[in-house]
């Protein structure tokens, strides 16, 4: 399963990418979504540590937190992510 999240800028989909796949040990490294305020998330990351996302709008947000719930529920791992600007494909299987 394949979904592209538009992030605020191209900054912010770097973060985004980094931070939830460690692609040199194929690691997914989110844990859970802490908050969410408009079009800022906020994620839990393996280590304990938490961290501000801002996407483009409240719909990128819903439609991230619904893909990555899989994940989160450890039923899925995410096996690769791509960044394109500002964008991030994130693909779970």
């Amino acid at each position: 399963m394949k979904i592209t999240i538009t992030c605020e800028d191209k900054y912010e989909a770097q973060k985004l990418a980094s931070l939830i796949f460690i692609k040199d040990g194929k690691e997914t490294f989110i844990t859970g979504i802490l908050n969410v305020v408009k079009n800022e998330l906020v994620i839990s990351l393996k280590d304990k540590s938490a961290h501000s996302i801002l996407l483009e709008n409240e719909a990128n947000v819903e439609r991230f937190a619904d893909f990555t719930q899989s994940v989160i529920d450890k039923e899925h791992k995410i096996v690769s992510t791509k960044i394109l600007e500002n964008q991030v494909e994130i693909v779970k299987g």
